[in-house]
Parts: C-alpha cells; structure tokens; sequence
C-alpha cells in the first residue's frame, strides 16, 4: 500500500505515534511536556478515549489508546493542534512542528496489547546512548524516567487518574500487585532482547493474530471502507438527535425550542454532543440551528476553551454525557 489505511471504528485500539519535524524536538522543555499532558488529558475526557500507556521522548511521543466511539482522527486533530498552537506561540516559531500526520497502527488487542504497552515504555533505555549500559543501569534509568505511564504499572501508589491499567494488567490476572509483579519481571526481562515490533506489522497500519487481519480485511478493505465505517458507527455507537437534547434539557431545563432560539454556552454543548453522541456533520448541526457548518465549528472550539478554565462547565457536560451514554 501506497499510504497507511486510517481504519475506524467504535472499540479500536491503535498504537499511535507522532514524530517532530526534520526529527526536531518537540519539547523545549518540561513545561511543555506538562502542558502536552494537560491537553491531552482534556482531550480524552471530551472524545471519551481510553488511554492504556503513553511515553514522551524529545522528538516524539508514543501513545496506546482505544476509541470506543471510532473518533480517532477527531481526536488527534482537535489534540495535535492545540498542542502545535501553544508550542509555537510559545517559543515564538511559525509553521509544522511534526513530520506529517501522526502514525496510526490498528492493534489486535487481545494478542497485541500487553506488548505494545511494554514496547512503549522501554522507549526511554532502548535510545543509543542507553544500549551499551549494563541492564542493571538501565532498569534504574527506566524507573527513574519521569515522562511514562510506567510507574502506575509498577507501583499502585503511583497510578493516574487518566490511565486504563485494567485491561493490560487483565493480562497477567487483573489490577493486582501480582499482575504488576509479572508485568514488571517481563519488561526488564526484555531489556536484553532486541524486540521490534516494524516486522509484525502488516501493511503499515495493522499488528495482530491472522484471524484479525483477516477479519479487518474482510469488514474494511475488501468492501466500500467509507460507508462501511459510517454505518458501523451509526449501528454501534451514535445516539438520536431527541436522546441527546432529552439529556440536556432533564440537566439544564433548557428545552430545543430554547437552544435553537438563545445562543450561549447551553447552545454550544448541544453543538458539541450532537457531534461527538450523535454522529452529526457540521452542516447537519447547523440545519437544526440555522447556522453555517464554521458556526459550528467555532462555537465547539469557544466551548472547548471555556471547558479548560472552568471546572463547574466541565463536570455539567459530564453529567449531561452520562444520560447519552
């Protein structure tokens, strides 16, 4: 293939990686490998993505993910470019901060998930300058490494709020220091070995047991992926336009009638879940409020600004999408 397949669709998972331009760093400096986080925590939340491992290097970042609703692209846009947003407003620089799109490979995770997640948290000692050191050296650089998801692996005293452990862990038996001890002894145990994963990955874009290829070949690329993917998401996942403003209305008293006539904050959550719950187009969106599809997307972005500052907002529309789920 030519190109990468971007293959969608409510409960993938996908290792994703992105990568600075010229291979150029894309942290100046812990304050921005914070602030990465702290976009991408808020991401999360309002794509309803589940994050199983993530690790920052200086000039990328690997990231382990499933997508319950099917959004990826969604979220990594609406991710990647407010992170680029602030980089280059913060260091006073213009233009692309990665090397193209990021990189997204489609995981078989119940052959594949464990191994990804050890993969990408042996990124900070698999380096050059970390491969000649003796492994006890090494195992101490890896615990010692601050910008990981792997300390919550090792110990249940620092997990995150934001980190799935549950699925990995069920692996080795569950989220129990047991799981932790055999997830741990099989990671430093690959210290030694030289594992990369670019052979098993098919096509660029798939890693999984031949049932799985086969299955995602079947369902997506032997057929018309485009409408293939929509009528899965629409089956699967996507809520009626009245579920979604019925949710609103019992939470905020606000009816449609009120919404369609009033703009404000009430109008741009009902916006945004119509897109993000409903399976809404902008243009759709902007029928059912007599609108132009940029009104739409405008007013989920103020939303999405006003989502960061204000915490009361935050937990309201959580409140709202539990009625949605």
């Amino acid at each position: 293939m030519a190109r990468p397949l971007r293959i969608q669709y409510p409960g993938a998972v996908y290792h994703i990686t992105c990568r600075g331009n010229d291979r150029k760093n894309i942290f100046g400096d812990n304050l921005d490998r914070k602030k990465l986080l702290e976009i991408f925590v808020h991401s999360l939340m309002v794509y309803k993505v589940k994050l199983f491992s993530y690790v920052l290097m200086d000039n990328h970042f690997h990231l382990l993910v499933e997508t319950p609703l099917g959004n990826l692209s969604e979220f990594m846009r609406q991710f990647n470019i407010t992170y680029t947003g602030y980089y280059n407003r913060r260091h006073k620089r213009i233009g692309h901060l990665y090397q193209g799109r990021y990189k997204s490979i489609l995981v078989d995770k119940e052959a594949y998930l464990s191994v990804l997640s050890r993969y990408i948290h042996l990124n900070p000692v698999k380096v050059k300058n970390m491969l000649k050191l003796p492994i006890e050296e090494r195992i101490k650089k890896l615990k010692g490494y601050p910008w990981s998801s792997l300390h919550g692996y090792l110990n249940v005293n620092r997990k995150l709020s934001f980190i799935d452990y549950g699925m990995v862990l069920g692996e080795y038996g569950g989220d129990t220091e047991m799981a932790r001890k055999k997830y741990k002894d099989l990671l430093y145990a690959e210290l030694s070995k030289d594992i990369d994963i670019k052979d098993k990955i098919i096509g660029q874009s798939l890693i999984g047991r031949s049932e799985f290829i086969e299955w995602v070949k079947e369902k997506f690329i032997d057929k018309d992926i485009s409408s293939e993917i929509s009528a899965v998401k629409k089956i699967h996942c996507y809520n009626s336009v009245e579920v979604i403003m019925g949710a609103i209305k019992e939470v905020t008293g606000k009816s449609p009638d009120d919404l369609k006539e009033k703009k404000g904050v009430y109008r741009q959550i009902a916006m945004d879940l119509l897109y993000r719950f409903g399976g809404l187009k902008g243009e759709e969106i902007g029928k059912i409020f007599e609108v132009g599809y940029t009104s739409v997307s405008q007013e989920r972005r103020r939303l999405a600004k006003k989502m960061q500052r204000d915490r009361k907002l935050w937990e309201l529309i959580i409140r709202i999408e539990g009625l949605c789920q």
